[in-house]
């Protein structure tokens, strides 16, 4: 442990364990005490009015905001006095009976667990862990009786606390599960639930006469164990019908999930239409040279089916071909306008320009919104835009969909080419007050480049002192520093459900202070009416990454950019698919890199190290942009999806598209969205780091077709 993070260990004893000590970690958690989502970045915050700063808060208001290199903010003195909180140490026999609990559960050692529970239990931080642990383990153990009594009384003694609603989230699904639905019902309400309890619990509201409506089923929806086990008892009620799930199957293949596709089509068909079905699936082309005009609903669906599988693979334009011969005059219209937009998703998604011919085909029948979404993209992509389909595309979204910003944004573009300035002039007006991507690109369009927002009043000492005596942040902090991260974001988050824009960043300044960097930007990022940018866009390391970008004339803005995306400065991430450190390198990469730039030293375990991962990871950036040939836009994509992929976008370019575009028709959702966070997030650095409005647009730039070629680059 380092000597600063052994000092914030010490300031949180000094600062809060009377608290525990009176409360235990099993007492009520503070009224304003809720769980969040699971810590992901977007937004969606919690946050009520902003209280105000509290006695001695430094008034900054209207004074610049700049990014902070330091690993602490100031904060604000408030008079308080020393801290004369009474300090109580974890028992070292407790913290180690603890993290052999730990050890135990993670072997499936459950007897080694009940062994070592006692004296867990007497951990004052994090004691309520192992017993939990052994609860959830008996309502899934098939060969032990449920102890209800057991858990009612950890459920009570936790009142308020994660554990607590989660114990309650396990119990509904296990007793769902077995058939116990008058008990999984009367365990309602969850403060915060995941698909499988929601699906479980609403299954065990049908099943004991409550109301469950076919949208609220389907709007709760994933494709899990415990969802499909909802679906089918509604569906054998006659709660859900052919009109709820036919549009769900569609959406379902679009995503070419053809197993989940054919779980969902079991619920619609019989035994011999699920025959077709699979035959459909294995070769449509086949399948279809067999039929006659359908007769029936079901068969209907299943030629509409077939038809538009005929969009993928090779052959896609002689298909087309054969489906306006043989088959457009023997379905019902809508359902080959459905068909022709499925030949324009699949080839939207191959980014070819022929998309949006195939979604004019299409006409204005219903589609989903992943389908509508990429008929504007479709039409964004032509050499020369088309303004008024652009804007009638937007129109046939529902409402919801069409007042997302990015549509917002684009609709707004739409009207201005088409003369209508004023209402191109609201569409811009509504989103320009978001802090992302789209109200920067807004704000540009409305004549004025985008700067930050007034920085709030600091934090006060008093605020810190209540945001350090919060249990649940008490317990977040105790397991992210034992190494226990997702949980520690589960207890974070729902520690800081419902606090306020000045609770919020407080929390967000404990987290600064214990290197919780993550915690830093999520938290900061709930606040409603105090925008904090030192907090949403920390720069931590102080000027450390700066001074690695600046050795191979990288833009250190666009590098803390990415950072902020890749890793959230969590120096130990590792992604699902082997990614690690600051600059998720891939073990092979990283391996590829050093060789390159000739660093003699290197081991793969050494890639979470500071100087190792930042220098290799700048130094792979800087490959990667001079690739493509300077173009931040596509070599931030190239740094998510591999340097050849933007290269073969960008070859299918039929003229040049301003870099918003080739942003927003990036095929894979991940890279899209990546690379939009990244370069908004490098523009609002850049603001930070020269104290200088700047512009997004102008980041963006140009992207121009060219030749596809071999690349190099791992």
């Amino acid at each position: 442990m380092s000597d600063v993070r052994q000092s914030a260990r010490l300031e949180l004893c000094a600062a809060a364990i009377l608290s525990i000590a009176l409360l235990g970690c099993s007492g009520p958690e503070p009224a304003s005490a809720a769980r969040t989502s699971d810590g992901v970045l977007a937004g969606g915050g919690q946050g009520v009015a902003a209280s105000p700063g509290g006695a001695g808060a430094l008034d900054m208001a209207g004074s610049m905001q700049v990014a902070s290199l330091q690993a602490v903010a100031p904060v604000a003195s408030d008079g308080a006095g020393k801290d004369e909180t009474v300090k109580l140490i974890t028992p070292p026999h407790a913290r180690q009976a603890l993290l052999e609990a730990y050890e135990a559960k993670k072997d499936k050692d459950w007897d080694q667990l009940q062994t070592v529970l006692q004296d867990a239990a007497s951990d004052p931080v994090l004691g309520a862990y192992p017993e939990y642990w052994a609860l959830h383990h008996a309502l899934i153990d098939q060969n032990q009786s449920i102890p209800a009594d057991r858990i009612r009384d950890f459920i009570q003694r936790n009142a308020g606390s994660y554990l607590a609603d989660r114990l309650k989230g396990d119990w509904i699904i296990t007793a769902t599960r077995e058939g116990n639905y008058a008990l999984a019902a009367s365990l309602a309400p969850l403060v915060n639930s995941n698909s499988s309890e929601l699906c479980a619990l609403l299954l065990a509201q049908h099943m004991t006469g409550q109301t469950v409506s076919a949208s609220e089923a389907l709007d709760t929806f994933k494709p899990n164990r415990d969802c499909w086990s909802m679906l089918d008892g509604l569906a054998s009620a006659k709660v859900v019908g052919w009109d709820q799930l036919e549009p769900a199957l569609r959406e379902i293949l679009e995503t070419n999930k053809i197993g989940n596709a054919r779980r969902m089509a079991a619920l619609m068909f019989d035994g011999r239409e699920m025959a077709d079905f699979n035959a459909i699936m294995k070769n449509p082309k086949r399948w279809l040279s067999r039929q006659k005009k359908p007769e029936g609903r079901a068969q209907t669906e299943l030629v509409t089916i077939a038809l538009s599988r005929m969009a993928y693979g090779d052959d896609r334009i002689p298909n087309a071909g054969y489906v306006q011969a043989q088959w457009a005059g023997r379905l019902p219209k809508s359902n080959m306008e459905w068909v022709w937009s499925q030949f324009g998703l699949v080839a939207a998604l191959n980014v070819e320009l022929d998309a949006a011919k195939w979604y004019r085909r299409s006409g204005s029948g219903p589609m989903t919104d992943y389908n509508h979404a990429w008929r504007v993209r479709a039409e964004l992509r032509q050499p020369t835009i088309d303004w008024k389909q652009v804007h009638g595309a937007i129109l046939r979204m529902s409402d919801r969909q069409a007042a997302e910003p990015v549509w917002m944004y684009w609709d707004g573009r739409a009207l201005a080419a088409l003369g209508k300035q004023a209402d191109a002039v609201r569409k811009y007006q509504a989103i320009a007050h978001e802090l992302d991507f789209y109200g920067q690109l807004a704000s540009e369009e409305l004549g004025y480049t985008p700067s930050l927002p007034p920085a709030p009043r600091p934090v006060t000492q008093a605020e810190l002192k209540e945001a350090r005596a919060n249990p649940g942040l008490q317990r977040a902090i105790a397991m992210f520093d034992l190494g226990w991260r997702p949980d520690a974001v589960y207890e974070w988050s729902y520690a800081i459900r419902g606090l306020n824009d000045r609770q919020l960043r407080a929390a967000a300044e404990v987290a600064r202070q214990e290197h919780i960097y993550d915690r830093v930007v999520n938290t900061s990022l709930l606040t409603q009416g105090e925008i904090d940018f030192s907090q949403r866009f920390i720069a931590p390391f102080e000027g450390r990454v700066t001074a690695k970008a600046r050795l191979i004339n990288l833009d250190p803005a666009w590098v803390y950019g990415l950072i902020r995306q890749e890793s959230r400065f969590i120096m130990n991430a590792r992604s699902h698919v082997g990614a690690s450190g600051l600059m998720q390198l891939m073990p092979a990469t990283a391996r590829w890199v050093a060789k390159k730039i000739g660093m003699v030293d290197f081991t793969l375990a050494s890639v979470n190290d500071f100087e190792t991962n930042t220098i290799l990871g700048t130094n792979y950036l800087n490959m990667v942009l001079q690739d493509l040939n300077g173009s931040e836009v596509l070599a931030t994509a190239g740094y998510n999806a591999g340097p050849r992929r933007p290269m073969q976008w960008r070859s299918k370019l039929a003229a040049p598209v301003e870099g918003a575009i080739f942003a927003e028709t990036i095929p894979f959702t991940e890279t899209r969205l990546y690379v939009k966070h990244v370069m908004s997030n490098a523009t609002y650095y850049a603001m930070l780091f020269t104290g200088q409005p700047q512009s997004l647009k102008s980041r963006l730039g140009t992207v121009r077709p060219e030749p596809d070629r071999k690349v190099d680059l791992p």
